[in-house]
């Protein structure tokens, strides 16, 4: 099942190309629709690693869940 990074790394490209060509048929110069499309996508990652903080399970809670399976 597909979760939040995954959904993430997905976004990226289509923000990027997607926020690019929007604003170049609105009539922006490529020049600046290019920088405000990575602008959006890295505001998305800037998100992703900041906001919502990839966490690593540590030892303690793995070995509290296995000794919980146990019983």
């Amino acid at each position: 099942m597909a979760q939040y990074y995954d959904y993430v790394l997905g976004v990226i490209p289509l923000v990027l190309v997607g926020v690019t060509s929007l604003l170049s048929i609105a009539g922006l110069d490529l020049t600046m629709a290019i920088p405000a499309g990575a602008g959006v996508a890295a505001l998305i990652i800037g998100h992703a690693l900041f906001v919502n903080m990839p966490t690593r399970p540590t030892a303690n809670t793995a070995d509290a869940s296995q000794r919980a399976n146990a019983e």
